[in-house]
């Protein structure tokens, strides 16, 4: 297909300022009405030798309690049954964190979660956590907006949140 160089110029100013090509198909079929297929639209682009803008990287998750503090070394392989495992890690939580309480969720239905469940701190805040399909821990949900536990929460948190789902062969 080939277009005007009004046409043209439009297609370079969109992908110049950062549009994809799903943004530039639909451009062009509502102000040229040109209704191409979103393979056109990317043979187009490259027959202009328009480069894509990536998307910015994403901003970092405030609500991650694993920037918050470092995670705690993983136990020491052991013949013990998990149970004891647990016990070593309950001796392990700083004293001033003990009162943040982790719940795991039966079921989770969240995409993309292999485990759900919730949080409540020291300081009251509640929250709803996941762990991901990569085994990483973040907040879906706090009470208190902008919300970051202590370092002593955040460790106390992740050690229960070990705890419980060894408990349940996680």
């Amino acid at each position: 297909m080939s277009l005007t160089p009004e046409q043209t110029q439009a297609v370079a100013s969109w992908v110049a300022a950062g549009d994809n090509l799903s943004a530039v198909q639909k451009k062009l079929r509502e102000e040229f009405n040109l209704s191409l297929t979103y393979k056109d639209v990317r043979f187009l682009v490259d027959d202009l030798e328009l480069t894509l803008k990536d998307k910015p990287a994403p901003k970092a998750d405030l609500s991650d309690v694993t920037k918050a503090a470092p995670a705690a070394p993983p136990p020491a392989p052991t013949d013990a049954p998990i149970d004891d495992a647990a016990d070593d890690l309950d001796d392990a939580l700083p004293p001033d964190g003990g009162s943040v309480s982790v719940t795991v969720d039966d079921v989770t239905l969240i995409p993309g979660a292999i485990a759900s469940g919730t949080v409540k701190f020291s300081d009251g805040v509640t929250g709803k956590w996941i762990v991901d399909h990569q085994g990483r821990p973040g907040f879906t949900e706090i009470s208190r907006p902008g919300y970051r536990p202590s370092p002593t929460d955040g460790q106390a948190f992740m050690q229960q949140l070990s705890r419980q789902l060894q408990s349940r062969g996680m």
